[in-house]
């Protein structure tokens, strides 16, 4: 009899705590119970004498904790969390060692967009997102200008003020809400463009865009990349979308927000085009900087502009780099203040103000106001 209470009570626990569960969406944190073994951190990246010009430190990320996160072609992420880096690549669950976009969402987790498709870091374990059947993931070919995987690779991510996270791909803008459920499901997953309600007047497709921002009033902006997207600049103002193409241009690398609120654009052929509400206009470029080699362009906590360059050693070893604009002059850094290549892919400041350049042949350094610190070894 003395054990029937015990029962009764285990059993009403149980009741309320499944109640309780049903109360909230399941997130993606609530689907992994496996963690990843401790890997060994260096203090600095290791690469390998195969290393060519076609690897490289290409994005970046500082999260909440304060770790930075860089993505590289061909040898997956790595996290430094300010003494070491600490590698991830398929052998972690890592969908594709090559990985063009880094978020992390409101949660805490840490989405790549590699090749072949998303994967998700949610501290614990690597997941790849079960996503719709025409943009499942495929590993057949690692060359990214392959038709196929091509359409596979995620070249952008974007969390909007509203928690919705964007996707750019080779085949198309998807959206994905994580109030939904678990985002191993297919089902969370829609295609912007089949919105019954969306403006689509110009019948825009929105492949290959390389990148995504949402401004201050709103307006979902997307940049338009190599064939088969070079459809410039779109505007999403929440019921219509539209294209730009100042002078012609198409094909769109980078957008950043300004402090003051104009929008910076850095386009394949014409460099850095400027939108300040209500026209485009090309920003004077200073003498040596080729307008059809820019890639990035990051606006500092300082005021200052940077634009980084590939048009390095593979062409001429003279031209590329980085410059910085203080809005009065432009400055040089190049191989002679320090770099290994001119070829520069990345620029990012992190929390302390320190300046971040990612390379061809995997070049990563840290510039503190003064000096390049190299990070590969």
């Amino acid at each position: 009899m003395s054990t029937k209470p015990i029962y009764y009570l285990l059993f009403i626990s149980v009741v309320f705590s499944s109640c309780n569960g049903q109360e909230k969406p399941r997130q993606l944190t609530d689907n992994i119970d496996k963690s990843i073994p401790q890997k060994t951190g260096y203090p600095k990246i290791i690469i390998d004498k195969t290393t060519s010009e076609y690897r490289s430190v290409y994005c970046s990320l500082q999260d909440k904790a304060g770790n930075i996160w860089f993505g590289t072609t061909g040898y997956g992420v790595y996290c430094f969390d300010g003494k070491l880096f600490t590698q991830y690549t398929v052998k972690d669950g890592l969908s594709h060692n090559n990985v063009y976009s880094i978020l992390e969402d409101k949660a805490g987790n840490i989405w790549f967009g590699t090749t072949d498709g998303i994967s998700i870091y949610n501290r614990k374990k690597i997941t790849q997102v079960k996503l719709p059947e025409n943009f499942t993931p495929s590993s057949s070919n690692d060359w990214y200008g392959n038709e196929n995987s091509t359409k596979k690779t995620v070249w952008s991510l974007f969390q909007d003020k509203k928690g919705i996270i964007w996707i750019g791909s080779g085949d198309g803008v998807f959206c994905y809400d994580p109030s939904a459920g678990l985002s191993t499901s297919s089902k969370n997953y829609t295609r912007f463009l089949d919105n019954y309600l969306l403006v689509n007047k110009e019948n825009l497709h929105l492949k290959m865009v390389d990148c995504i921002l949402e401004d201050k009033s709103g307006n979902i902006w997307f940049g338009s990349g190599m064939p088969p997207g070079m459809e410039g600049i779109c505007k999403y103002d929440g019921k219509t979308l539209v294209s730009f193409k100042p002078e012609n241009e198409g094909w769109i690398r980078n957008i950043i927000e300004t402090k003051n609120g104009d929008l910076l654009f850095t386009t394949r052929r014409k460099g850095i085009c400027r939108y300040d509400g209500k026209n485009f206009t090309y920003v004077t470029h200073p003498k040596g900087i080729i307008p059809s080699s820019m890639m990035s362009c990051l606006e500092d906590t300082k005021g200052n502009t940077w634009y980084t360059s590939d048009y390095g050693k593979q062409i001429n070893d003279t031209l590329g780099g980085i410059w910085k604009y203080d809005g009065k002059i432009f400055t040089k850094y190049s191989t002679k203040e320090g770099l290994t290549n001119n070829s520069v892919f990345m620029v990012f400041e992190d929390r302390n103000g320190n300046i971040w350049v990612g390379t061809r042949n995997m070049g990563l350094y840290k510039f503190d106001g003064k000096t390049f610190t190299s990070f590969t070894e």
